[in-house]
């Protein structure tokens, strides 16, 4: 097979779709090197070179024009012999040729700015809702990240169950491999971290909930590490961090390679997520392949991520988080039974795994019959 993908977020975004990107083109070549990925783009990066590298990967620069994208990058595809267009971040081109028989799919996240519009201008819902609607619409197939995120698709853009395929994310392979003590010890001595902590991952904005973990922790001595990108809600969180005199309570990180924030993770003794609402929940997944016991949302599809053995809260409850992390900090065996079994659970999102569900439905797709 030859697949294009729509390459923007491979090349330009840090994290998130960026993430979601390499990752996908990262597995499905190092597991089926047979097919033809091209990665298309019209300003390509250094970022991801060592996927750009592997066997099948190619990378196809595309012209730049105004909303190139939408009016040539399909063209493109076509021009280039693929099979399949896969757009990764909810869009697809609007401008195909007749002449080819090219299938389209289209990965779609999450619908938050529909469950949760007082997050986003009146604008970006609009520009959000169209762009998703007609890609869910032009496509032959959608990739939804989660069940979750599969119920949206059904319920917001009105597309058929049968034309939605949940294939979950995984992550990368550092939060997989054996703890590295020395770079551990690097990472304790630079940034003076105490000997046990909380951890909380992911960017600092009212849907993370982060003032609620902070709230859950006060008077509790448990020491909170934080890393994330900041948002204007940052200002809020600090607020009460100061009011309530946690300044040595609560630390902020940035700047972590992929490496250091793996061994952030194995270092935790908890890693707290009361997010109100995810597509999928990507840090869950990190945390339980790390071997770290996961406080999380018993909302969207972070149940789906965390499995039977994460423990679940109310994420507007402040005493029931507070009790939740009480306990865990507290018992040494339940937090080691959960990791444990945690991990297991996280096999269902091993490479192999992913790989062979997106295989499979680009296989199924070239065989069905127009």
């Amino acid at each position: 097979m030859k697949i294009a993908f729509d390459a923007k977020r491979f090349f330009h975004n840090s994290s998130g779709l960026g993430n979601y990107s390499r990752d996908l083109v990262r597995i499905l070549a190092a597991h089926h090197p047979e097919n033809s990925y091209l990665l298309l783009d019209s300003a390509p990066t250094e970022k991801g070179s060592e996927i750009t590298a592997l066997q099948g990967v190619s990378v196809v620069q595309t012209k730049k024009s105004f909303l190139s994208r939408q009016l040539k990058m399909g063209l493109e595809a076509q021009q280039a012999g693929a099979e399949i267009f896969h757009g990764l971040s909810g869009e697809l081109p609007l401008k195909w040729s007749s002449d080819s028989t090219i299938k389209k799919v289209v990965t779609i996240h999450d619908l938050i700015f529909l469950r949760y519009p007082n997050y986003y201008s009146w604008t970006d819902r609009k520009i959000h809702f169209w762009k998703f609607k007609k890609a869910a619409e032009n496509a032959d197939l959608v990739i939804a990240i989660s069940e979750q995120t599969k119920r949206d698709i059904i319920k917001y853009l009105k597309i058929p169950s049968e034309k939605i395929k949940v294939v979950y994310q995984g992550c990368h392979e550092a939060f997989k491999s054996k703890p590295d003590e020395d770079l551990q010890s690097s990472l304790r001595t630079k940034h003076q971290l105490p000997e046990r902590f909380m951890l909380s991952v992911g960017t600092i904005e009212a849907r993370k909930n982060l003032l609620n973990t902070i709230k859950a922790v006060v008077g509790t001595g448990i020491p909170l590490v934080v890393l994330g990108k900041t948002t204007s809600y940052y200002k809020k969180v600090e607020k009460f961090i100061r009011k309530n005199k946690m300044q040595d309570q609560v630390q902020f990180l940035e700047g972590l390679t992929m490496a250091e924030l793996a061994e952030l993770y194995k270092m935790a003794d908890i890693f707290v997520y009361p997010s109100l609402f995810e597509g999928f929940g990507i840090p869950v997944i990190e945390a339980l392949f790390s071997g770290t016991a996961v406080i999380t949302s018993n909302t969207s599809s972070l149940p789906e991520a965390g499995g039977p053995d994460s423990m679940y809260v109310d994420p507007l409850n402040v005493p029931d988080l507070k009790s939740k992390i009480t306990f865990l900090w507290n018992s040494e065996a339940e937090r080691e039974r959960r990791a444990e079994k945690g991990q297991k659970y996280a096999q269902r999102f091993t490479d192999s795994h992913v790989a062979e569900d997106l295989i499979n439905a680009y296989e199924s797709l070239l065989n069905k019959k127009s």
